[in-house]
C-alpha cells in the first residue's frame, strides 16, 4: 500500500506562514525553515509586547501627569496623594491628556486638590 501523506494540508500550511511573512528581510520571507522560525518568534514578541505595551504607556502618562504637576509646583507623587484624598477618581490616561491637550483644564484639577 503506497504511504498516504496529507500534502494539502502541508501545502496550505506552508503557505499561511509565507504568507505572513511577507515583507521579511532575506530568507525569512521565502525559504520555509526559516521564515517558520521567524514567524513563530515574531508570535512570541508580539504576545510578550501587547504586555509590555500597557507598561510602557502607563510610564508615559506618570511622566506626563508629572510633568504638568511640576508646573504647577507639586511632584507628581503629591498630587496623586492629593488626588486620592479628595476623592478624585480620574485614571492617568485621562489626567495625561489633560495635561497635554488641555493645561487650563489640567490646572484647574490642580487647584481642586491643593
Amino acid at each position: 500500500m503506497p504511504r498516504s501523506v496529507n500534502a494539502v494540508a502541508s501545502r496550505a500550511r506552508r503557505k499561511k506562514v509565507l504568507k505572513a511573512t511577507r515583507g521579511y528581510f532575506g530568507r525569512g520571507k521565502n525559504v520555509w525553515t526559516v521564515a517558520k522560525n521567524k514567524y513563530e518568534k515574531g508570535l512570541q514578541y508580539a504576545y510578550r509586547d501587547r504586555k509590555a505595551k500597557k507598561r510602557e504607556f502607563r510610564a508615559l502618562w506618570i511622566q506626563r501627569i508629572n510633568a504638568g504637576a511640576r508646573e504647577h509646583g507639586i511632584s507628581y507623587s503629591q498630587f496623586m496623594g492629593m488626588l486620592k484624598k479628595a476623592d478624585i477618581e480620574l485614571n492617568r490616561k485621562v489626567l495625561a491628556d489633560l495635561a497635554m491637550n488641555h493645561p487650563e483644564a489640567f490646572k484647574a484639577v490642580v487647584e481642586r486638590v491643593k
